[in-house]
């Protein structure tokens, strides 16, 4: 068989189990996969950019993408005009008084002669401008949260249309991955791998208590979206006509053509990322950061900048991951802080790469489908499992109850099963780089 028609059997398989889901359980739940599909598919692509090309083990994901699903906020949600008025600008000052003691205890390290005398310099600009900070910040954080804290409680964003958010999550978590590549990145993998973890924390801790920025775990909902509401579809007589001639509900018809809206603009997208991705990993800079993965030492012999070409891809992995995190809190129609787990937005990513075959961008965007649909049907399909093989024995056993229970960790065993007999079978990835 060649690669090509097994590629395309692969990718056929995936989505004829998408289409029966659509036949046989519901349009709306298949879409809804379909979507989230598209999402993973373009994280897998960001993470498959920084493993597969470079070797960079990044376990930092959810960070990036919580920082993408922040912009889409901070674009999109309409400013709260009494929370600025009671506050926000001493917010604003106290955040720019913090960045500038920064910089100014950097440049007095970088300047000053060695010595005592540098070091005190720099720890009274660091207490100073602390104190400074905290004295002007932390009044205006208060005034700030105590406006209709039930309801808003932070600033809001600026009003601008939310596709705006998508570009700017994915520069947000670009800009945070420059900033921690220039100082985890000389690291060794297994440090780098502690290293973005702990900070992807941060960045979910600072989201979770920070109800100033993105009202912490009240969550911020109404983020505006790209595409018409299900009430106002089925409000539009001409929309009603047309889904009743049809013979269409005309609730259910409203709801598809939704996501359908939203397959569109997904699909537009990830399309462009796999062709800017294919272009450079065909070019002579693909070649290159494929010689630095495979052996640094060679790279660097030969003239390379290993260690700014790692940033370089870590950076652009973070900005696709943070455009995907735009894309899915849009999707959602909220931010929600406390659903940024590692095992949802890292590990399930992790999977959908090593399964579809680090290295390969089509093994990537067929690791995101298949693993998703994965994650979403296996706990129904093993709830009906359970039920089958219970079936004859009698109410109240053991076994059943037992068995039933059971039933609730079938996603985790179903990953870690497809990963051994992936990493057994074909340790390379269903579509493994050439």
């Amino acid at each position: 068989m060649s690669v090509s028609l097994k590629n395309t059997l692969l990718f056929a398989l995936v989505f004829g189990l998408i289409l029966a889901t659509g036949i046989f359980q519901s349009w709306n739940v298949a879409l809804g996969i379909f979507n989230m599909g598209l999402i993973s598919a373009i994280m897998a692509l960001g993470v498959n950019m920084q493993w597969g090309y470079a070797g960079l083990f990044n376990i930092g994901v959810m960070g990036f993408v919580a920082l993408g699903g922040l912009a889409a906020v901070l674009v999109g949600m309409p400013p709260v005009g009494e929370a600025w008025a009671a506050g926000g600008l001493r917010v604003i000052l106290g955040l720019v008084l913090g960045a500038l003691t920064i910089v100014a205890a950097i440049l007095a390290w970088a300047r000053l002669p060695h010595g005592r005398m540098r070091a005190l310099a720099v720890l009274a600009i660091l207490v100073v401008g602390f104190l400074t900070y905290r004295w002007v910040f932390d009044p205006g954080v208060v005034a700030v949260e105590k406006v209709n804290p039930a309801g808003t409680g932070y600033l809001g964003g600026l009003g601008l249309p939310v596709l705006v958010a998508w570009p700017v999550g994915g520069l947000l978590a670009a800009g945070a991955a420059w900033l921690i590549g220039k100082t985890a990145l000389g690291l060794r993998s297994d440090y780098l791998a502690i290293a973005t973890l702990g900070i992807a924390e941060i960045i979910i801790s600072v989201l979770k208590n920070e109800d100033w920025l993105s009202r912490g775990v009240k969550n911020v909902v109404g983020v505006p979206r790209p595409v018409p509401y299900e009430i106002d579809l089925q409000k539009s007589e001409g929309f009603v006509a047309r889904m009743q001639a049809w013979g269409f509900d005309p609730v259910t018809a409203s709801s598809i053509a939704v996501k359908l809206a939203y397959a569109g603009f997904f699909v537009v997208v990830l399309l462009a990322l796999i062709w800017l991705a294919e272009m450079a990993l065909k070019s002579p800079w693909g070649r290159m950061m494929r010689a630095i993965r495979d052996n640094e030492v060679a790279a660097e012999a030969m003239g390379k900048d290993v260690t700014a070409r790692h940033l370089q891809i870590f950076v652009l992995g973070s900005a696709v991951c943070g455009l995907a995190g735009a894309m899915m809190t849009t999707l959602d129609g909220q931010l929600t802080p406390g659903t940024y787990q590692p095992l949802r937005f890292t590990f399930l990513v992790w999977v959908m790469v090593i399964v579809g075959g680090s290295g390969n961008n089509l093994g990537a965007v067929l690791g995101g489908f298949l693993i998703w649909f994965l994650w979403v049907q296996v706990e129904p399909l093993g709830r009906w499992l359970m039920d089958v093989i219970t079936l004859g024995l009698p109410d109240g056993s053991w076994l059943k109850g037992h068995l039933l229970e059971s039933a609730a960790h079938m996603r985790l065993l179903t990953m870690g099963l497809i990963l051994v007999l992936v990493l057994r079978f074909s340790p390379r990835g269903l579509i493994p780089e050439r």
